[in-house]
């Protein structure tokens, strides 16, 4: 259903229908975000679920920067078409960056400034504020920076936590002794 919804919300995007979009996103944004709790509660959370869901957040993270990009590109904005591709990239490395990493036995790496939660806040902001100006425009870029640097933040970490323990040095006495 969240899903659903924000292909609705891509939609009302192209449309420029910006205030409605935003609320639109934030609303289907807290639910898709409480799906997995709901679930849990409930019983019913499986490991596909798990999968499908995490699947259908990077495809609905994919439909909004898209429509973003569409609207940009219908303006002739090209640099802001890339800074959406770059968003975009950015944020699935983020998430692909803790998958991985939970996948070699590392699941600390959830450093960094943006992850899904802000993503999405800040996503929902500058939809919200589409027609103010270049705000929207602004988010963009924030959102590709921030994301970035989340990603390589998270490069490194994982990099670290795969560097071999430094040998330790074992006093076997002074010849002296």
């Amino acid at each position: 259903m969240g899903f659903a919804g924000v292909c609705v919300v891509g939609w009302l995007i192209i449309e420029r229908q910006w205030v409605v979009a935003g609320f639109l996103y934030i609303a289907f944004s807290l639910a898709d975000s409480l799906d997995g709790t709901l679930a849990r509660a409930q019983g019913r959370s499986s490991q596909f679920g798990a999968f499908l869901d995490s699947t259908l957040d990077r495809l609905a993270e994919g439909v909004i920067l898209g429509a973003l990009g569409v609207t940009f590109a219908e303006n002739g904005q090209k640099w802001i078409v890339a800074a959406c591709f770059v968003a975009l990239s950015a944020s699935f490395l983020v998430s692909y960056t803790r998958a991985r990493s939970e996948g070699l036995g590392i699941d600390s790496n959830k450093g960094g400034l943006m992850g899904r939660p802000e993503r999405l806040v800040l996503t929902g902001a500058g939809i919200f504020m589409g027609s103010l100006g270049s705000v929207l425009e602004a988010v963009i870029v924030v959102l590709a920076a921030l994301s970035l640097m989340t990603m390589v933040h998270r490069v490194w970490h994982i990099y670290r936590a795969l560097q071999p323990e430094p040998a330790t040095a074992i006093n076997q006495g002074s010849p002296e002794s």
